[in-house]
């Protein structure tokens, strides 16, 4: 008989948690180092047109697909999970607003014909981007290692899987009568975390989640919706949601 153990030191490199931030910090890395020279054959080299006009192009390259998959693959998966806890809440919206700014320079990058308005963009690019990683880095990744009930492993997996170009599970039925009991709450969170306001999925389990449904509502306040389909005795299945309009 084998026997195997995940007994791992807080904060160590066996930390689960420090692996999720390990691996958000490697896809950081590998879209700073793919930019970086791209900005820096617009503003700080003297090209002709047609090298600049190529520059131009595969910075937006660049720019619609890895980095604006980057952004939309953080909002379904990290910034969901924090977008209703009262204690990452704000952080949520300054990301979100830093991404909306990011954006708008990333859409008008491939119809810019005037060399100081690329030149201009791409510095802003760079630099709203290098602020935004930043704040992810420092203030987000340990704020969601904190933060009860979220699986931080999970929403890194699901945000590599996107990144990669795959789509994540949403299954419309949750049963977890055959996961461990230490793996249902965090399985729980992290499909609550992929659900738009207004969406909903049902939970099957052997016995009434009370103690779910309290976690979740502590967690994120005014933001769950919460409907008994069936009560036991043998069987509990609850439809689980978020609010449309989140008490704020």
């Amino acid at each position: 008989m084998t026997i195997t153990s995940e007994v791992y030191i807080e904060g160590s490199e066996a930390d689960p948690a420090v692996q999720a931030a390990s691996t958000v910090r490697r896809a950081q890395r590998s879209l700073t180092g793919a930019l970086r020279p791209k900005v820096a054959l617009l503003t700080e080299l003297k090209l002709g047109p047609e090298a600049r006009e190529r520059a131009q192009e595969a910075l937006a390259r660049l720019c619609d697909g890895p980095l604006r998959r980057y952004l939309d693959a953080c909002d379904q998966t990290l910034y969901a999970a924090a977008a209703d806890a009262p204690e990452t809440r704000l952080l949520i919206r300054a990301l979100r607003t830093s991404a909306a700014v990011l954006r708008r320079h990333l859409d008008a990058l491939p119809n810019a014909d005037e060399p100081p308005t690329v030149t201009s963009l791409a510095e802003s690019i760079d630099a709203v981007f290098a602020a935004h990683l930043a704040i992810e880095r420092t203030v987000l990744l340990p704020a969601l290692a904190a933060l009860p009930g979220v699986d931080l492993p999970a929403l890194a997996a699901d945000l590599e899987t996107l990144l990669d170009g795959g789509t994540v599970q949403t299954p419309a039925v949750l049963d977890v009568r055959a996961i461990s009991r230490g793996q249902r709450h965090p399985r729980v969170f992290a499909r609550f975390a992929r659900l738009a306001p207004g969406e909903a999925f049902t939970l099957v389990n052997n016995h009434d989640p009370k103690p779910l449904r309290r976690e979740l509502q502590a967690t994120y306040p005014g933001a769950v919706t919460w409907r008994y389909l069936e009560s036991g005795p043998e069987r509990w299945q609850v439809s689980i949601g978020r609010a449309t309009a989140p008490a704020r």
